[in-house]
C-alpha cells in the first residue's frame, strides 16, 4: 500500500473517503471542502475499452487531480490498511458505492466510526442496486439514507434520511446522478452535524428490509408474459447499462428506450404490430409495449423508424427466447 502524500488540508474533521464510481464524485467535492480529505480508498484499475488495457476509476482520476492520496488494496483482509488508518488520527470514514464490504477492524479504525451513503430509504433495497431496483419495483420515491455502518450488509443505524420522488419516466442514468448530488448535499450538511454530536443513531425497523442485490444475467431479460408497465421499468432500470435484451430471429436485441400503452395487445404475448404511424408495439400480458429505440448486437442503436426500414423488426415478428 502507498504511502500518503501531500493532501490538501482545510479546517474540519479528518476524513477518508472509500468509493470508485462516477457517483460519488459530488460527495468527493463535498467532503474538500467541509473536511481534511486525507486519503480516498477505491477498487484496483481493471481491464476496460477496446484494448482492455487498465483503466483508473473515476474516484482515482479526481483524486490525483487534486493531489489526493488514493489507496487501491486488492484486499482488505490482513489489517494493513486498519492500521494505517488508525495512525493517521482519522475522525471518520465516509462510504459511497466502494463495492467491497468493510472488514470489522476497518470500521473500527476511524475515531468517530464509518458512514455510509446509501442510495434508498433504508431498510428498504439493502445491498449493491439500490437505484435499479427501486425503479424494478416501481417505487415513487427513493433517496438517500446516512448510516454508521456495522459488519452486516446496509443493516447499521440512521443517521438521517432525505427523500427524493422518481419520475414516471425516470432511468437508471438520470436518477444515479440525481441521487449523486443528493448525495453531496447529505455529506455536506450531515457529515459536520455528526461529528459534532448533533445527530442521534435509530435503529432499523429489520421486517421492513428488501433487498437489492447485483444486478444479474437472468435480470436483463425482457419477459413478454409480464405486462407492459412492469417490462418498460426493468428497460428504464437497465438503461444505460448493462442494457434489457430480448431476442428477435434469433438475434440478440437491447432494448433502449420504450413506453408503455394501454390498448389492447394484438397476438400472442412478443408479437410485434407495426401501426400506419411506422411505430412499433409489442403485445404483453397487459397492454401494448411501444418500442422507441433498439440495437442489434454489435449494431448502432435505431428509432423505430430506422429499425421498420432496416427491417431488423417486422410485422409478426415474435420477440422474446
Amino acid at each position: 500500500m502507498a504511502h500518503p502524500g501531500n493532501s490538501r488540508q482545510i479546517r474540519g474533521v479528518r476524513c477518508i473517503f472509500f468509493g470508485t464510481p462516477a457517483i460519488a464524485l459530488p460527495t468527493l467535492e463535498a467532503l474538500l471542502g467541509i473536511s481534511d480529505l486525507i486519503a480516498t480508498v477505491c477498487q484496483p484499475d481493471r481491464p476496460g475499452g477496446r484494448g482492455l488495457k487498465p483503466m483508473s476509476p473515476p474516484v482515482k482520476r479526481w483524486a490525483q487531480s487534486k493531489e489526493i492520496q488514493v489507496i487501491q488494496p486488492d484486499s482488505l483482509k490482513g489489517g494493513e490498511l486498519a492500521r494505517w488508518i488508525s495512525a493517521q488520527s482519522i475522525d471518520v470514514c465516509v462510504v459511497l458505492a466502494y463495492g467491497k464490504i468493510l472488514p470489522q477492524a476497518v470500521l473500527d479504525s476511524p475515531r468517530l466510526g464509518c458512514l455510509n451513503l446509501h442510495a434508498s430509504l433504508l431498510p428498504r433495497h439493502r445491498g449493491a442496486a439500490p437505484i435499479q431496483w427501486s425503479i424494478l419495483s416501481g417505487d415513487e420515491k427513493t433517496g438517500v439514507t446516512l448510516m454508521k455502518m456495522d459488519a452486516g450488509l446496509d443493516t447499521g443505524p440512521i443517521l438521517s434520511q432525505h427523500e427524493l420522488a422518481i419520475s414516471p419516466r425516470e432511468d437508471a442514468g438520470t436518477l444515479t446522478s440525481r441521487i449523486g448530488e443528493l448525495c453531496a448535499r447529505v455529506a455536506r450538511e450531515d457529515v459536520p452535524k455528526y461529528a459534532r454530536g448533533e445527530l442521534a443513531e435509530a435503529a432499523q425497523d429489520n421486517p421492513l428490509a428488501t433487498w437489492a442485490p447485483p444486478i444479474k444475467a437472468a435480470d436483463r431479460r425482457v419477459s413478454f408474459d409480464d405486462t407492459a408497465v412492469a417490462i418498460d421499468a426493468r428497460i428504464r432500470a437497465l438503461s444505460p447499462a448493462p442494457g434489457a435484451l430480448t431476442q428477435c430471429r434469433g438475434r440478440v436485441l437491447r432494448l433502449l428506450e420504450t413506453r408503455p400503452l394501454a390498448q389492447d395487445s394484438v397476438g400472442a404475448a412478443g408479437t410485434v404490430t407495426i401501426t400506419p404511424e411506422r411505430h412499433v408495439l409489442v403485445s404483453t400480458r397487459a397492454g401494448s409495449l411501444q418500442v422507441i429505440r433498439a440495437q442489434l448486437e454489435g449494431k448502432k442503436p435505431l428509432g423505430a423508424r430506422d429499425l421498420i426500414n432496416g427491417r431488423t423488426i417486422v410485422q409478426d415478428d415474435l420477440l422474446g427466447g
